[in-house]
């Protein structure tokens, strides 16, 4: 991430910028994996993919440990996945 990214992730103002701000917010938020919960994941990502913030703000709820809802284009267990490969990473490299 840049020095510009990382001041924009501990200063919140990304939030200003994000596509989603005008998208509602149960989009964003499923609830269940299977039927129109997928077409409202689908439909966050699709707001996502656009966003100048998607990096910034899929950093924003790994570090802060979101564990519901879409950030960055990333799923719920899409950001398992990434916590997953990244403490494997960390115990190997250790």
């Amino acid at each position: 991430m840049t020095t510009r990214g990382t001041v924009l992730l501990e200063s919140s103002l990304w939030q200003n910028h994000a596509k989603c701000r005008d998208v509602d917010p149960a989009v964003f938020f499923p609830i269940g994996s299977t039927g129109s919960a997928l077409r409202k994941i689908a439909a966050a990502k699709a707001v996502c993919e656009n966003c100048i913030c998607v990096e910034v703000c899929l950093d924003f709820a790994l570090k802060t440990n979101q564990d519901s809802g879409v950030w960055g284009g990333a799923s719920e267990e899409e950001r398992r996945q990434i916590r997953r490969e990244r403490n494997a990473s960390l115990r190997n490299a250790g």
